[in-house]
């Protein structure tokens, strides 16, 4: 009910700020708004204004703003001609090109806004922030063929300096990497009381491609699935695993290594740490055949506090988190175009309405901070993927309106009729396959 709840508080001030950037720009170059619409379908609510009629429809996944002279279906005024409605300075047919694409753009450009609003909210409300940020650069895992395990880090090292600058902790290593991505650089390593200098060729994009290591995560228990094996053997959050399978573990990915080399279904037996009590317990694990392996239910235990901003700290922030995700959803779309991505990673990355309101919910729960960060994502995702260049979209009537200034002439209206179709096509079939995908994880 909270999942279903934030989804439609979200979804419903989504929809409102992007249609209400069309219709204040329409209204601005003195467009008639017919209809303004949150939700498609019969209307549930509806009021009429001045001259425009307001409403909230019955499926709220979009919603319309309906301008006089939009389009071929317009009705004329009382006592007008189709073309004279067509010719009206109210209607949208009859202003020029410019104005029409701002008014199309505006609605995109409104949920970009949005979304560093909303960020930098979320900064100055509060957001949990690690704690292992201020803490030592000591490594808990390092990925194989990574960077630096080519370098020869080894788990449990730290970190002390990078090209000779020392690094008191994560924040100031994740710093010095950013700013010398593409670079060859030296680390000065701390191991078994020694110090060694390791070379590093760090990737072009450390965003994409991270040089391979994680901090040191205690074996400590987190969240514990409901009616899992681990929630069955009566594991407790809070619990601290000391062995499995009679071999002693310092980490959590030690945790998972261990657990990784189960092919078949038999017990694990855990040494446990609760309190001053230790004990063992066998665990029997569950395939998942999502992940294709054998589980018993549990996650780690994330340290963190919250951390508020002042207005412009949070201002500056939210710019540079909305600068950043505008790079992660390019890089995205680059690599789903150009076929980079396989189907797999499609489908893994890929979430329609179920995934959105089962996230909003468990964000919500978190906090206000992480709902209001999490609904300022969707926003700026939201205002990118509706400036696409696909028919039906508005970066489709951009790119429709921007070809017939070069032509000077109006595209035809049969071709179009044409363009909405696929445009319909094209997102249909992308909507169907995100809902098909979201009940498939439901049932898994």
């Amino acid at each position: 009910m909270l999942s279903l709840l934030a989804f439609l508080i979200m979804i419903g001030v989504l929809i409102t700020i992007h249609e209400f950037g069309h219709f204040l720009f329409a209204r601005m170059f003195g467009v008639r708004v017919e209809v303004f619409s949150i939700g498609f379908g019969p209307p549930i609510i509806k009021w009429r204004g001045k001259e425009t009629v307001y409403q909230i429809a019955a499926i709220p996944l979009g919603g319309y703003v309906k301008m006089y002279g939009e389009d071929s279906m317009t009705e004329p005024i009382q006592g007008e001609t189709e073309k004279e409605a067509f010719q009206d300075p109210r209607s949208f047919a009859a202003k020029p090109r410019w104005q029409k694409i701002l008014i199309a753009f505006a609605g995109p450009l409104f949920n970009i806004i949005l979304a560093v609003i909303l960020v930098a909210a979320a900064y100055m409300v509060g957001v949990f922030e690690p704690k292992y940020m201020k803490e030592p650069v000591v490594v808990g895992y390092v990925q194989p063929d990574s960077p630096a395990a080519k370098a020869g880090i080894k788990p449990f090292d730290k970190i002390i300096a990078v090209d000779g600058k020392p690094v008191k902790n994560w924040k100031q290593f994740t710093v010095e990497i950013s700013m010398k991505a593409g670079m060859t650089v030296t680390m000065e390593v701390e191991r078994n009381g020694k110090k060694l200098l390791l070379t590093v060729q760090l990737p072009q994009d450390v965003t994409k491609q991270p040089i391979g290591i994680s901090p040191l995560i205690p074996p400590k228990l987190g969240k514990i699935l409901p009616d899992s094996p681990a929630a069955k053997a009566g594991l407790k959050e809070g619990d601290i695993i000391l062995a499995v399978n009679g071999r002693p573990v310092r980490s959590w990915f030690e945790i998972v290594e261990a657990l990784s080399k189960i092919k078949e279904k038999e017990p694990v037996n855990l040494m446990v740490k609760r309190g001053k009590q230790v004990f063992t317990v066998n665990v029997i694990p569950q395939y998942n055949p999502e992940l294709k392996k054998y589980v018993i239910g549990i996650s780690p235990a994330y340290d963190a506090e919250i951390k508020k901003y002042g207005f412009v700290e949070a201002i500056k922030k939210s710019i540079d988190k909305n600068i950043e995700m505008t790079v992660l959803l390019y890089n995205f779309l680059k690599d789903l175009v150009t076929g980079q991505m396989s189907f797999q990673e499609v489908k893994n990355n890929l979430g329609g309405p179920i995934s959105i309101a089962k996230y909003s919910g468990g964000a919500l729960e978190s906090g206000l901070g992480n709902y209001l960060f999490f609904t300022g994502f969707i926003s700026l995702q939201l205002g990118y993927l509706n400036l696409l260049p696909i028919p039906v979209l508005d970066g489709g009537l951009i790119l429709i309106l921007l070809i017939e200034m070069i032509i000077r002439r109006p595209l035809p209206e049969k071709a179009k009729e044409y363009l909405a179709y696929i445009g319909f096509a094209l997102i249909g079939t992308l909507m169907v396959f995100a809902i098909f995908n979201d009940i498939l994880r439901v049932l898994q």
